[in-house]
C-alpha cells in the first residue's frame, strides 16, 4: 500500500468514549446499537474526506474517461441515468445528489470496495451525509449534517446518535465500466470532475485489493479459505465469490448473475487505468429480468457484517 494508507495506520486508533464526545459534541452516545470500542478513527478528522453535494453532471459522450474506468450507475424513473466514477468517489467517498427529485446519497468506502446508493430521507428528514473519518469493521462511518448521527454505511443504519435504528432504503445501482454505461445509455449523464485539487484518475490505496490483510480490521477471516481481500458478489445475506462467476452465468436462488471483463480495479496500479482487469457483474431477477440490488465487496467486509451469511460455493 501506498504511504498515504501506512499513515493513516500509524494515526489509527480505537476511541474511547471520552475522546468520542470530545469530537462529537452534538452526538448523542447515550443512544448506541454497536460496542463504542469498535468504531476506530481511521486517521483524518471529520470532513478530512470532503464529500460532494449537488455534483455538476455532464453528458457521457464529453466526459474524458478511459473506457475500462468504474463508475456507479444509478438508472430511476424520470431522469437520465447516471454514471459516478470511482475516480472522484475514492478521493470523497460520499456525493449527495437529487435525481428525479429523489434525494439520494452515492457511497464508496474504498476500505470494504463496497458501493452502495442510499435514499437521504428518514422519516420527515432529508438528510446530508458527510464522512465522518471513523471506521468499524474497516468500513466507513458516516454520519447526517442534521443530528450528526452516525451511520454504518455498509448497511445503512444509524449506529450511533438520535436517528438509532434508522434504516435508509437502498436504491438500485452497480458498477460497470464507463464503457459499457455509455454504450447502453449514449445519452446519459456522468458526474463532472470536482473543482477540489485532487490527483484524479489516481489510486491513493494502491495495491490494496492484493495485500494479505485488511486495513485496521480485527475481526475473523472469512470461512473457506476465502481471501479477506478477494472480491465477492453480496445480495442481502448471500455471497458469491467472482472467480466462481467468471465460469459463466449462474442462475440460482432467483437471480441470474453474470459477470463480464473490461473493468479496472480502482484499488491495484496507481493509475486507475492502467490497473488490472477485475470484471463487472449484472444481477436481474430470473423471472422478471429486473435489476436487483447487490454490491460486489471483500470477502471479509461481507464475513463482518453478515457473520451467519451463506456462501454460494456452488458445492
Amino acid at each position: 500500500m501506498r504511504a498515504l494508507v501506512l499513515a493513516l495506520m500509524l494515526l489509527a486508533t480505537p476511541l474511547a468514549a471520552q475522546s468520542f464526545r470530545h469530537a462529537w459534541p452534538n452526538t448523542d452516545f447515550e443512544r448506541a446499537s454497536v460496542p463504542v470500542e469498535e468504531i476506530m478513527s481511521g486517521g483524518v478528522p471529520r470532513d478530512g474526506i470532503p464529500a460532494l453535494t449537488d455534483p455538476e453532471m455532464i453528458p457521457v459522450g464529453t466526459a474524458d474517461l478511459p473506457g475500462n474506468e468504474p463508475v456507479m450507475t444509478v438508472e430511476l424513473p424520470g431522469a437520465e441515468p447516471r454514471a459516478y466514477p470511482l475516480r472522484y468517489l475514492t478521493w470523497h467517498e460520499i456525493v449527495n445528489d437529487t435525481v428525479a427529485g429523489r434525494p439520494i446519497a452515492v457511497t464508496y468506502c474504498p476500505l470494504c470496495n463496497s458501493g452502495l446508493v442510499f435514499d437521504r430521507r428518514a422519516g420527515d428528514r432529508v438528510l446530508e451525509f458527510g464522512v465522518s473519518g471513523l471506521l468499524r469493521h474497516s468500513d466507513m462511518v458516516m454520519y447526517d449534517r442534521e443530528t450528526e448521527t452516525l451511520w454504518q454505511q455498509f448497511t445503512g443504519e444509524a449506529i450511533v446518535g438520535t436517528l438509532l435504528g434508522a434504516k435508509l432504503t437502498q436504491v438500485v445501482s452497480w458498477m460497470e465500466p464507463v464503457s459499457a454505461f455509455a454504450a447502453r445509455h449514449p445519452e446519459g449523464l456522468v458526474m463532472a470532475e470536482p473543482r477540489a485539487a485532487r490527483p484524479y484518475g489516481l489510486n491513493p490505496y494502491e495495491s490494496y485489493d492484493s495485500a494479505a490483510r485488511p486495513f485496521l480490521f480485527t475481526g475473523d477471516m472469512p470461512p473457506n479459505d476465502i481471501e479477506p481481500l478477494a472480491r465477492v458478489l453480496r445480495v442481502g445475506n448471500r455471497a458469491w465469490p467472482l472467480m466462481r462467476l467468471m465460469d459463466g452465468p449462474v442462475e440460482e436462488a432467483g437471480l441470474r448473475i453474470e459477470w463480464r471483463p473490461g473493468m479496472a480495479s480502482a484499488l491495484d496500479a496507481r493509475s486507475i487505468a492502467g490497473s488490472r482487469d477485475v470484471g463487472f457483474v449484472r444481477v436481474t431477477d430470473a423471472e422478471t429480468g429486473a435489476d436487483v440490488i447487490h454490491e460486489v465487496v471483500f470477502a471479509f467486509a461481507f464475513h463482518a457484517f453478515a457473520p451467519q451469511g451463506q456462501w454460494m460455493l456452488g458445492e
